[in-house]
């Protein structure tokens, strides 16, 4: 007899291993540190379990690794040869792999909306200077919003891990670092329920401001007057720069 992963086999079996168990996909994905979105993805053939997860998850779930592979039960007479398991195996570290090819092409998508947001952000500094407004005016009124939020998007969008260590699914952590990175999200949960939408609402938002913000400059100048933008700079500035946490920790507490 012949096994091959199919991951909608896998994630039927799964599935149906986790409710004779009496697990919710929360309860399951707490039990080995990740998120329950990952769990709902296998079930749904869409992914699947890193290999270092198949020998906890068999444990857990009471059937042994070819068997959770396979998707189904392997009854006695039916054992696999040796030849049949590595073929299972490499199957899943294929399937593994493939993942952290989307992940791979994710990031390079990514990569083309910062380039983007740079050449757009530039493009308009460069209008601005041809329309007549010296670099000096532009320095002083631009220059903080436009290289804070192209610096942090740019962390945002291609360096930043798209999943967290299991730990922060195991305890009540409110802050995450990375190198000299640091955000601090006081009273909020931080995990990988909520870290996606962390992620998202903070790359939209460093990729509109940079745009937008020399746009907000040029209306209030020619619309109102340069006394107007000059008496409110320091609060139009400010709103750029610190209003991104707000739309993270709305979007961290919503998915908390």
């Amino acid at each position: 007899m012949t096994y091959e992963v199919k991951p909608e086999k896998f994630g039927a079996f799964f599935c149906l291993l986790r409710k004779q168990k009496g697990f919710t996909q929360r309860e399951l994905a707490e039990q080995i540190g990740i998120s329950d979105k990952a769990v709902s993805k296998w079930e749904r053939g869409l992914s699947m379990p890193d290999i270092t997860l198949l020998i906890p998850l068999a444990d857990l779930l009471g059937v042994t690794t070819t068997e959770l592979l396979s998707g189904q039960y392997i009854q006695e007479p039916d054992r696999l040869n040796i030849q049949e398991v590595e073929q299972l195996v490499t199957g899943a570290i294929g399937l593994s792999a493939g993942e952290r090819q989307q992940q791979r092409d994710r990031r390079k998508r990514r990569g083309a909306f910062y380039l983007l947001c740079l050449f757009l952000s530039a493009t308009e500094i460069l209008l601005l200077s041809l329309w007549g407004y010296s670099a000096r005016v532009l320095w002083e009124n631009l220059f903080l919003v436009e290289f804070l939020c192209l610096f942090f998007g740019g962390w945002l969008q291609l360096l930043v891990k798209d999943t967290l260590p299991a730990y922060y699914d195991e305890h009540k952590i409110h802050t995450y670092s990375d190198g000299f990175f640091r955000m601090n999200l006081a009273g909020i949960r931080i995990s990988n329920r909520n870290w996606p939408h962390i992620l998202r609402a903070g790359r939209l938002w460093t990729f509109f401001v940079p745009i937008l913000f020399p746009v907000l400059f040029v209306f209030i100048q020619q619309i109102f007057s340069p006394e107007v933008w000059s008496g409110g700079k320091l609060y139009f500035t400010l709103l750029a720069v610190l209003g991104l946490f707000l739309p993270i920790l709305i979007t961290a507490k919503a998915n908390e």
